[in-house]
This record gives structure tokens, sequence and C-alpha cells, in this order.
């Protein structure tokens, strides 16, 4: 009768198991936390509009980080500062009905071409262009200058982007001296 015992026993530790590999999928991410929540209080946004990217030569220009008309945002520069990417986090949706229909950033006045891409858009008006990734209920942007940011940069952003864990919403936030960084 043991023996059955124990070749059951595998079995009812695998739920539990499952359970604790999961468990590590949030290991220090702050998507959650009461960081977060206190983090987009003081920037004037949802918590569930906070997402980060990252991109190979570009960092966060901290000073950039807020609230933009109930957008999260955040600008990237690399590592010259020479060409930047805004990541622009807010509610909506983005569908092949609509794609062409909603304005590029602040290109209002110049028609809206759509390519999907992977689980992106690829869009373009006038000189910008952006990838904008659905997620749930809200559209994460990452918008360029055409001529100063190529495609490759933000289809890698857009592939990347992913709520903070603790250590990129601490990037976000000033410094403690008030500094930025």
């Amino acid at each position: 009768m043991m023996r059955p015992a124990r070749a059951l026993l595998p079995l009812f530790l695998l739920p539990v198991l499952i359970t604790g590999c999961d468990a590590d999928k949030n290991d220090g991410t702050a998507t959650d936390s009461a960081d977060l929540d206190a983090a987009a209080r003081t920037w004037g946004v949802a918590p569930e509009l906070v997402y980060v990217t990252k991109v190979p030569g570009y960092t966060v220009f901290q000073a950039s980080v807020g609230e933009y008309e109930d957008e999260f945002v955040t600008a990237y520069r690399s590592a010259e500062a020479a060409t930047e990417f805004g990541l622009f986090a807010g509610h909506g949706t983005l569908t092949a009905e609509n794609c062409q229909k909603q304005p590029l950033g602040e290109v209002s006045d110049q028609p809206v071409t759509c390519e999907h891409d992977g689980d992106a858009w690829y869009r373009k008006a006038g000189g910008s262009h952006e990838y904008a990734v659905p997620i749930d209920a809200v559209v994460v942007h990452l918008i360029a200058d055409a001529g100063k940011v190529d495609r490759a940069v933000l289809r890698a952003a857009s592939e990347a982007v992913h709520r903070p864990d603790d250590a990129e919403l601490a990037a976000l936030l000033p410094a403690p001296d008030g500094m930025g960084a």
C-alpha cells in the first residue's frame, strides 16, 4: 500500500510546484507594489499605465517622466543624447478599424498609415513614426522623429515593453536629493 501512495505524492505536489514556479515571474516586479501606486500618484497617472522598455544604447531621461494629457510619459535618450524617442501609455484600444483614425502624437493634420507587425502596429504620419503596443485596455506608443530614430530601434523598444521592476521604477523617480538623473 505504501508504493501507490509514494507514486501519487508527485502528482499532489505538482500544483504546488507549478504555483511556486509562477511566483518567480513577478520577483522584483513593482507591478503590484505600494511603491508603484505611490509613484503613479506622484505623477498623476493610473498605476496600470506605468510601463518601461529596454533598448541597447538608450536610457530613461529621468526629467521627462510624468503625466501628459492623462498618459504616462517618459523619454529615452541615446548614450550620446543625439537621438530620443518617447514612450506614452494611455487607456484605449488600437485595432485595424481605428488605427488610421487615431492621430500619431502631435501630428494631427497628416494621414496615418498603419502596418500590423507582430503584436504591435507600426504607424507613420508626416515626419513621425511609432510602434503602438496594445496591452489589455492600455496602448503603449513608442514615437520618434523618423529622420533621427530608425524603425529597428522602435521595433526593439516595442518588443521590450513591460511593467517596471523595482530597479526600473527607482530609475524613473527623482533622486532623493532632488537632482534628476
